[in-house]
């Protein structure tokens, strides 16, 4: 029986946080924090463009809740471009 890496809240048995960030950004640097976003910040699984208040949704998986604060704190606020984020911690997948 093959053994699941992770099952929405769990990796081999230890806790995942999950953190989702709404970001806004600057039309000026767009391409640049997309790229940064989704090939420095190891900590962001998820990169999607948005339309509407705000332009890009992150997602993002770490040990704990503290460690997605430092992610958004001093990775992802300190990105050039990045004007404002709304981040929101998840409790539970509810999906598959």
């Amino acid at each position: 029986m093959k053994r699941k890496l992770y099952d929405g809240e769990t990796v081999f048995g230890f806790s995942m946080a999950i953190g989702f960030a709404l970001l806004s950004i600057s039309p000026l640097h767009e391409k640049a924090v997309y790229e940064t976003l989704n090939d420095k910040i190891p900590e962001i699984v998820e990169v999607h463009p948005l339309f509407g208040e705000f332009d890009i949704l992150v997602k993002i998986e770490c040990n704990d809740i503290d460690s997605i604060g430092d992610v958004v704190i001093n990775k992802i606020r300190s990105t050039k471009g990045v004007l404002d984020t709304k981040t929101l911690i998840g409790t539970k997948s509810l999906s598959g």
